[in-house]
């Protein structure tokens, strides 16, 4: 995320004329920039709390009692992210158009076709998995019947709150603030689940109560997300223009997007689910690991597609396709330069870091390996899949989910069997392929937006050249040990500073700080 300038090449886009101009551009990356700051802050506690989180549990239970706990924190989540129906992502979309073309003045309206649908499905989803007393012995057949039962119970009660909150939490969004998002999903929950379950892993150590304690924060962060969406609305009261969009246009849009939306999160979780039961809960536990850390690689990319994507929204609402071009070019260059780092130090030294977790963790090494290669791709598409979402692509997001979903559980069913948490890796890394360069041609195709460039290639040069060899040069003397993995950061760090400030010019450094001085956080408008 850098300025108008920072990227040769780059320079056409000034000359459109779209309303605003470059200063209207400048304010517009300005938000997204401090937008995307604060989200990478709050991607860090999460992923720091997370592999606190997990450590506290494995080392409380062992993988064995930590592979249940998170197997029924992975249906929990996919339940919950299922029962949205698409409409968070759909409230990013209709309400940045709203607040962009009327003010926010059919806010009301569109929370009144969005929430109550969401509400009814997940207390229909709850009330099933008391209903069905075997299903909980099927998810979570390592543990007594009973146990299963309670603690799949456990997650039912929390399910319809949960899946209103993060419907909340999308309309706050969409007026381009992911403060209330970031404050309740990623700083408070992740940090009051660490609270309570140290107690409970020091005290009375359970699946079932380490399961409530990850329950806990859910009441707090409904109220929380509740009362920021009252005070976005009352800042945003209308100015009057176009009525918003109706019931049908609103679930057109959202329709696909539940179905896809189900896919993201099921590609998260359902290896541990196939792993839990097809494998062992250990290897459920060792595939968890795995999944917090390579999601920690991705934490810029996540902190870019929260601030972006209401921005996004607005500038195609507007018409203004050239700077949305703009913005999400300037954005995939700062994900590929900082992000790629972390897959090549991963890569290296998968063996130790996942050590970290454990003695029986280094086991993973090899997954940790496939699944850092594949998501290299994924940050360095940047986010195209949001692009599509914001251009009303839905039914497109849609058939490439389910089709990278479709190759996931394939391999999966075929590969968890024989070769455990590497099988899963290989499958989950194959679907993240798939998804993220049919993504990738798509943006190319409609929008028409172009991805790479001369800054492209820099930041991809500086991330790769400076690091990769550095690494991996100490890998081959020193092996997968932890003096290695300190060595190799250390002269990772030293070579990816002097090259950055090397090629500080094409990478747009100096133009990225003079947007944040000049702009004043504003909507592009």
């Amino acid at each position: 995320m850098t300025g108008v300038r920072s990227a040769p090449g780059a320079s056409e886009d000034a000359s459109d004329g779209a309303p605003g101009g470059t200063e209207a551009r400048d304010r517009g990356v300005a938000a997204t920039v401090r937008g995307g700051w604060f989200g990478l802050a709050g991607s860090a506690v999460n992923a720091l709390f997370g592999f606190a989180l997990v450590a506290i549990v494995t080392r409380g239970l062992g993988a064995h009692g930590a592979g249940a706990v998170f197997a029924g924190v992975a249906v929990f989540t996919i339940l919950g992210n299922a029962c949205k129906l698409g409409a968070d992502t759909a409230l990013v979309r209709f309400v940045s158009r709203d607040v962009e073309l009327a003010g926010g003045a059919g806010v009301p309206a569109l929370l009144r076709t969005a929430v109550p649908p969401a509400l009814l499905a997940s207390t229909a989803v709850a009330a099933a998995l008391f209903a069905v007393p075997d299903l909980a012995a099927r998810l979570l057949p390592d543990l007594p019947a009973d146990q299963a039962s309670a603690v799949l119970r456990l997650f039912a009660v929390f399910l319809p709150p949960a899946t209103v909150t993060l419907v909340l939490l999308g309309a706050t969004r969409g007026y381009g603030s992911v403060v209330p998002f970031v404050g309740v999903e990623q700083i408070g929950k992740p940090v009051l689940r660490v609270g309570a379950a140290l107690p409970v892993v020091l005290l009375a150590p359970s699946v079932f109560a380490l399961s409530a304690a990850w329950l806990a924060p859910t009441l707090l962060g409904a109220s929380a997300a509740w009362l920021a969406l009252r005070r976005a609305r009352a800042a945003h009261p209308g100015t009057g223009g176009p009525p918003p969009a109706g019931p049908g246009e609103f679930w057109a849009f959202a329709g696909p997007r539940a179905l896809s939306s189900i896919f993201d999160i099921a590609a998260v979780w359902v290896g541990v689910v196939l792993l839990s039961a097809l494998g062992t809960s250990a290897e459920a536990g060792v595939y968890t690991a795995i999944g917090r850390l390579v999601t920690a690689g991705t934490l810029l990319q996540l902190a870019v597609r929260l601030a972006v994507a209401a921005q996004l929204g607005r500038l195609l609402a507007g018409g203004r396709e050239r700077d949305a071009e703009h913005l999400h070019r300037l954005s995939t260059r700062w994900i590929v330069l900082f992000s790629w780092p972390v897959f090549a130090l991963f890569a290296a030294f998968p063996g130790t870091v996942l050590s970290l977790f454990g003695a029986e963790f280094d086991r993973g090494a090899a997954a940790l390996a496939v699944l850092s290669a594949a998501c290299a791709i994924n940050v360095g598409v940047g986010n195209a899949q949001t692009v599509l979402l914001m251009a009303g692509r839905s039914v497109w997001n849609l058939a490439v989910a389910g089709a990278g979903f479709a190759v996931q559980v394939g391999l999966g069913i075929w590969l968890v069997p024989r070769y455990g948490v590497e099988g899963a890796a290989v499958a989950w890394g194959t679907a993240i392929v798939v998804d993220n360069v049919a993504s990738a041609l798509l943006v190319r195709r409609r929008p028409g937006f172009r991805t790479v460039d001369r800054g492209y290639l820099y930041a991809a040069a500086v991330a790769l050249g400076a690091v990769a060899p550095s690494a991996f040069g100490v890998r081959a003397l020193l092996g997968d040990t932890g003096r290695g993995a300190l060595l190799g950061l250390a002269l990772a760090i030293c070579a990816f500073g002097a090259a950055a400030w090397r090629y500080r010019e094409p990478l747009g450094v100096g133009d990225f700080l003079r947007v944040v001085r000049k702009g004043d956080g504003g909507s592009p408008r």
